[in-house]
């Protein structure tokens, strides 16, 4: 059934998040289970004078949750096959323009069961590619942007029935106001105000019931996230200095990025390492990822979120980093613009709830309070 809603939101990804100018290379990658909105946004591309080509296919090849082919070769590979790199994701990410991806799994647990060894020698096999694909992004080069299409399985995960999920989704994207463009616009305005007072700043301490924990920005760039990478959007981000975290952190909300359930996930770092973890379950997952190359036991980003249209937890990241009044870490590689010089085949967020007494000091001054910013 025809939804205009679908339009809009391919409206506004494709002429406001990524901006397609004429004879630019597309790559739609997605599930076929989200060909309304595939439909809509291949028809848009086109008006706009850009080339679509549609992949079928998770992305990037490391990103679990996603029931393709992906999880046989896993499954199946032996060595060779693991080691071998993607040819066509290569091409996507040398040599295209833009990037539109599609969150759009039916199972989200399809990567439940595959081996985390396996899911690592993958990893590192891509690592140049996702280099490349970093350096790519941060030079202005590669224009990305990731969204989500609702589907049961989805909605399952976030305990709602899938028509109030739709809505959900639709609201956090401004896609039930006329012109979602100008409010993302008005975002961006006010996020600027709070990037414009951090930047430049040296020292960071975050305090609060989950978290004591320091660390440096100096030299860094905060980042302004509306709507341009991700779609929902709402958050400020950096790349902390890679040998300054000091301190420890337990992530409230349960962690999903490996495509296992992970809990009550607690980290110590010392000069920016975590030197203890611990996890109430699939603790063996998280240790896999800690130890899967040189940099994933360092961060790559610290983000704070702040759209209040996302005031609930559904187990899908792209949605739950911008948890207004929580903030998030990343293990991993990090974002060139920002500063960051880690490099990792993983980029795992995870999530802390700040709401309650969480407080933000940036050189000695309270900035943050209870989720709220007191800067004005």
């Amino acid at each position: 059934m025809y939804d205009p809603r679908h339009a809009k939101l391919a409206k506004l990804l494709v002429n406001y998040s990524v901006n397609v100018q004429p004879g630019d290379l597309v790559a739609i990658t997605s599930l076929t289970s989200a060909e309304a909105l595939i439909i809509e946004i291949y028809q848009e591309i086109l008006k706009c004078g850009g080339f679509p080509y549609f992949l079928a296919r998770a992305f990037p090849p490391t990103i679990p949750g996603l029931e393709n082919p992906l999880i046989m070769r896993i499954n199946l590979a032996n060595e060779d096959q693991l080691n071998h790199v993607d040819i066509l994701w290569k091409q996507v990410v040398e040599e295209f323009d833009v990037v539109i991806n599609i969150l759009s799994e039916s199972n989200t647990q399809s990567y439940a069961n595959l081996d985390p060894e396996k899911m690592g020698a993958f990893g590192r096999a891509h690592a140049g590619v996702i280099n490349t694909y970093f350096e790519r992004q941060a030079n202005k080069q590669l224009k990305r942007v990731t969204t989500l299409f609702p589907t049961q399985g989805i909605a399952q995960d976030a305990e709602m029935p899938l028509e109030d999920y739709e809505e959900f989704l639709f609201s956090s994207c401004y896609c039930d106001r006329d012109e979602p463009g100008i409010e993302w616009q008005r975002t961006k305005k006010e996020q600027q105000k709070v990037v414009d007072y951090l930047n430049g700043k040296n020292k960071i301490e975050i305090k609060g019931p989950n978290i004591e924990l320091s660390l440096s920005v100096e030299g860094r760039t905060f980042i302004n996230c509306a709507g341009e990478v991700n779609m929902p959007d709402g958050e400020i981000f950096t790349g902390p200095v890679e040998d300054s975290v000091n301190g420890w952190v337990h992530f409230t909300y349960p962690d999903y990025t490996s495509g296992r359930e992970i809990r009550d996930i607690q980290l110590e770092f010392k000069d920016g390492r975590v030197e203890k973890a611990t996890a109430s379950k699939n603790q063996d997952t998280l240790f896999a990822e800690l130890d899967l190359d040189a940099g994933s036991r360092y961060l790559g980003e610290f983000g704070i979120g702040t759209n209040s249209r996302i005031n609930r937890f559904t187990r899908c990241m792209l949605f739950d980093e911008k948890i207004g009044g929580t903030i998030h870490f990343a293990l991993g590689h990090g974002y060139l613009d920002s500063g960051s010089k880690n490099e990792s085949s993983i980029h795992k967020d995870m999530l802390c709830d700040m709401k309650d007494g969480g407080e933000i000091y940036v050189d000695d001054k309270l900035i943050y309070k209870s989720g709220d910013f007191l800067i004005k």
